[in-house]
């Protein structure tokens, strides 16, 4: 039977976590409201899992993490921040796992099994988040951010058109073509014009 360590500064959540959890083949072995209770406590309560609160009242959670792995005690990070950013943060400072307070309570049960079987969890709604991230941030980095006229000469370039061809096709200056492809090189972060010619080629 595993203990669970409960670190949030609201009385009030860590009732309703000892409400959902005590469903569960586990035993609440301590909680505290703040870094200093956690640093104080943790290391005599015989935790296997701390599930903690980023938000408290003495400083960012973030900064808990490590001390408590350090125990070699599994981290579930429950919070209600979302965003990306801080979701990686945490995973980057050694969180095993991560749910949001606005996922559904059953959630966080499964993520206390899965987590003590060794396991990463990320909630649904924190997977969104991570998810839209990364479709953002696939989007900036790529073919969307070049201008309409440099997705036409893209085209023409994968399709084999010399730069002479591109310029005559578009009515532009040879000089103006090379021009766009020294643009297009520097969005799309590659280092060569072989590279551009290349995503041209295998472009969808």
């Amino acid at each position: 039977m595993a203990n669970i360590f409960l670190i949030d500064d609201h009385p009030a959540v860590r009732q309703g976590l000892r409400l959902v959890l005590s469903k569960g083949p586990w035993i609440i072995c301590g909680e505290a409201s703040s870094i200093s209770e956690t640093k104080e406590k943790i290391g005599l309560s015989g935790a296997n899992i701390a599930l903690l609160d980023l938000s408290l009242g003495d400083g960012d959670g973030c900064e808990l993490i490590a001390k408590i792995r350090e125990r070699a005690i599994a981290v579930l990070i429950y919070s209600m921040h979302e965003d990306a950013g801080t979701i990686e943060k945490a995973f980057g400072s050694g969180a095993n796992g991560y749910v949001s307070k606005r996922d559904a309570a059953a959630i966080l049960p499964e993520a206390v099994s899965e987590v003590l079987a060794g396991e990463r969890y990320v909630s649904p709604r924190v997977a969104q988040s991570l998810a839209s991230k990364a479709i953002s941030s696939s989007e900036s980095n790529g073919d969307s951010t070049l201008t309409e006229r440099e997705l036409q000469i893209l085209n023409l370039l994968g399709r084999g058109e010399s730069n002479l061809d591109i310029a005559s096709t578009l009515f532009i200056s040879v000089r103006t073509v090379e021009t766009h492809y020294a643009r297009m090189i520097a969005k799309l972060n590659f280092n060569s014009m072989k590279e551009l010619r290349r995503h041209a080629i295998n472009r969808p």
